[in-house]
């Protein structure tokens, strides 16, 4: 550089979003507070799970009845919603997977019309879920969880998809 030449310093603007972050809303002891309520309330999981499988199976059966009409398939999608969220909740978040591979099965009327066509994997995702929790099969690190959920994921995404399964793997 020559002495003729000016230097010019570049300098980052100044972060002004760290400026506007309000403080958290719960400090550590509200936090250990409100977990402690919840290993309290974790003796119900299982029979609020209990609960959450026999709704679903009961909107099952409306739908079956119906021949998994528009109505009964978007009951059955609240219920699987539910379930999606509330499963890891409840320690089952295996469930919470199946449910979520139902909720994307039947979650728009194109979606459930897609569905209508092919109940049987409405209902394999049901029997999963009872399944699952039946044999206190929790988590997907579980060989048969793993697989059940694999291949639930695979029909739904050959559905989406209007391939055959055989050609996702």
């Amino acid at each position: 550089m020559t002495a003729a030449k000016a230097k010019t310093q570049v300098t980052a603007p100044r972060n002004t979003l760290r400026d506007k972050i309000v403080p958290p809303m719960f400090d550590a002891q509200a936090l250990a507070r409100a977990e402690a309520a919840l290993q309290v309330l974790s003796v119900e999981f299982d029979s609020w799970m209990a609960q959450e499988v026999e709704r679903i199976a009961a909107a099952r059966a409306a739908a079956r009845a119906t021949g998994y009409a528009e109505p009964e398939l978007a009951a059955v999608y609240a219920c699987a919603h539910d379930i999606k969220g509330l499963g890891a909740t409840y320690d089952y978040p295996l469930a919470t997977l199946i449910a979520g591979s139902l909720c994307k099965l039947v979650e728009t009327p194109a979606a459930r019309a897609r569905a209508q066509a092919r109940p049987d994997i409405v209902d394999a995702h049901i029997d999963a879920i009872r399944a699952a929790y039946a044999a206190g099969v929790k988590t997907r690190e579980h060989p048969v969880g793993r697989e059940l959920l694999a291949l639930l994921q695979v029909q739904v995404a050959a559905l989406t998809l209007d391939l055959p399964a055989s050609d996702l793997g």
